[in-house]
């Protein structure tokens, strides 16, 4: 099996999560935004309900969810960034429950594994990454834009739930020229 790369390019990720917003596919954005912002497996992404992201009651999206990991098994709670609010709010009906969140509509399930990859795969090229991207993409894309921005590793080896930093380490990409700028930037 190949092995996915985090989108390092900045200008593709923001292409990449526009792509399916500006056509109006408001189902599918949703799935690229939550993939990118809050680093969930697919599979924990594909269980979410419609009532897991949105308070009826309240008319509102959470600003928060609290899920258990299909892998892992751990509850974790994950804060709703402000473009996961704003692609929940345009995608959102407005009298549904617990219909599942990225629904097939004509099956009423949540989509499958592969169709989701399909949608990814489909943006991916539409938007000119040429690099293999897949599902697990979108998860990878979050901790590497994350540590460039200078989230240590380690609190992103909690996000991850990770067990060790081999398997952190390797989901960051860290390329040959992210440690030739750090020898670059380096000074006393």
């Amino acid at each position: 099996m190949k092995r996915t790369e985090p989108i390092r390019n900045p200008e593709q990720v923001r292409a990449l999560l526009e792509y399916y917003r500006n056509i109006g596919m408001y189902r599918n954005h949703v799935l690229i935004t939550i993939g990118v912002y809050t680093a969930l497996r697919i599979s924990d992404i594909l269980l979410l309900k419609t009532d897991d992201v949105y308070d009826y009651r309240s008319g509102c999206v959470r600003e928060a969810i609290t899920i258990t990991e299909k892998k892992t098994g751990k509850t974790k709670t994950i804060a709703l960034h402000q473009h996961v609010m704003e692609a929940l709010y345009l995608y959102l009906p407005e009298s549904c429950t617990r219909e599942p969140l990225i629904m097939n509509n004509t099956t009423g399930e949540a989509i499958s594994r592969i169709q989701a990859y399909r949608l990814i795969d489909d943006a991916a090229k539409a938007v000119g990454i040429e690099h293999r991207v897949s599902c697990h993409s979108l998860r990878k894309t979050f901790g590497y834009h994350s540590w460039h921005r200078g989230i240590s590793p380690v609190l992103l080896m909690e996000i991850y739930n990770h067990s060790s930093y081999a398997v952190t380490k390797r989901y960051l990409g860290v390329t040959q020229d992210d440690q030739n700028a750090v020898y670059r930037g380096f000074s006393v």
